[in-house]
């Protein structure tokens, strides 16, 4: 960092993590990590610092992820805000339209979705940043750091195994790896630490999200679910579902839609401090369907009913979850690349463990404002499968009856 900068007061302050990341030398920098770990935001500062240094002139700097959505809400967002901190930014040198800005000392910083292998024959570039690389394919990537002259940064959560550890880690011997946690980030506020060390009882999530440590994530809830960029214009928007939160989680609206024997998701709000009028405004806002919400909060849904929306409590029930979990995984389910929140909580919503380490028939009490909107979107498609069901049983007893006495 320049000594002129050093004395001021920052929201993103340096932390152990930025320092550790500052403290890599080697062509490749590996940074894996738990949730809150400052992973990302680290190498950005990183990265800006190497913009901001004029004898880099004329360099090219790229961000890769897999998709522009999450780039946009995630690593484009966070480059902004950390230049507006920092007092560097300059609207007139962000291309919106390519996704570039254009530094000062001459370099620039592109942010690129690479989600095909011909996407990666692009131009060459001085220096990398993988954002997520779990989720982009090994060809892809290889493609990407050949055509990258200098330095490729790359971050991931140790979910599971892939290609780093089997094409890279102790093949090389240009890698430098490092694990970061949230201990790492002392930016954390205590309530987000209390939460995180709260799932220290689930062995799988606490050994990838707490210790940024590899594991094998078996115990995943839903499974299989496919990303798509766009709703077809001949789907049929079914209704929404809706999870309330106030203060310390999220609300989260779902919509749901049916198209070609399946269904598909998009994620259309997913955020804390919504009062029940604005809860109210946006659902006006979307398209005219049945929203199904937590029928724990009856009062809310007067309320919300009061403004003129079409809102019913989901029906729940002993093993309500269960049977909604297993009714939602029984169908085709697509998710559009837009709803971040609900495919992050995809990834990470598993089945809870006992003291042993096994699953046990309940999932864990995270990950699952956006999970729980999903299963009450979908109750009135489990209702009306449920009540189709009763009638076909009934009229197949009526038949045995009949055909006894007969």
């Amino acid at each position: 960092m320049e000594e002129s900068q050093s004395a001021k007061s920052f929201n993103f302050t340096d932390t152990t993590a930025t320092k550790k990341v500052f403290g890599l030398k080697k062509r490749i920098r590996a940074v894996a990590g738990g949730t809150s770990a400052s992973k990302t935001i680290s190498i950005l500062i990183w990265i800006i610092d190497f913009c901001q240094i004029r004898q880099n002139r004329d360099k090219l700097v790229s961000v890769v992820s897999e998709s522009f959505p999450h780039l946009d809400k995630g690593a484009i967002l966070d480059f902004k805000n950390i230049m507006r901190d920092r007092g560097y930014w300059k609207d007139s040198l962000w291309n919106e339209t390519k996704h570039v800005y254009s530094f000062e000392a001459g370099n620039k910083l592109e942010f690129l979705s690479v989600d095909s292998y011909g996407k990666a024959h692009g131009p060459r570039r001085d220096v990398l940043f993988l954002n997520e690389c779990n989720n982009l394919d090994w060809k892809i990537v290889d493609q990407l750091i050949i055509r990258t002259r200098q330095i490729v940064l790359l971050d991931w959560n140790p979910t599971v195994e892939f290609w780093f550890y089997t094409e890279m880690l102790g093949k090389r011997d240009d890698v430098d790896f490092i694990t970061l946690t949230y201990k790492d980030n002392e930016a954390l506020d205590e309530i987000t630490i209390k939460e995180i060390e709260s799932h220290k009882n689930n062995k799988n999530w606490w050994q990838v999200y707490g210790e940024g440590k590899l594991g094998e994530i078996e115990g995943k809830v839903f499974k299989d679910w496919k990303q798509i960029d766009e709703i077809p214009h001949e789907a049929r928007l079914v209704g929404y579902g809706l999870d309330f939160g106030y203060s310390n989680h999220p609300s989260a609206l779902i919509a749901l839609y049916y198209y070609n024997g399946g269904y598909i998701l998009d994620e259309k709000l997913y955020q804390k401090g919504m009062s029940n009028r604005q809860l109210a405004d946006v659902i006006k806002g979307l398209g005219t369907a049945v929203v199904r919400a937590d029928s724990a909060e009856p009062k809310s849904i007067d309320e919300i009913k009061s403004y003129g929306v079409p809102i019913l409590g989901a029906v729940k029930g002993q093993g309500s979850i269960q049977q909604g979990i297993q009714f939602v995984q029984a169908q085709r389910i697509s998710v559009t690349s837009n709803s971040l929140n609900l495919l992050n909580e995809y990834k990470n919503y598993m089945w809870a463990t006992d003291q042993n380490g096994k699953n046990i028939n309940e999932p864990i009490d995270a990950f699952n404002h956006a999970m729980d909107a999903v299963r009450y979107a979908f109750n009135g498609e489990k209702q009306s499968f449920d009540l189709e069901k009763a009638n076909r049983d009934r009229i197949a007893r009526n038949r045995q009856e009949s055909q006894r006495f007969n």
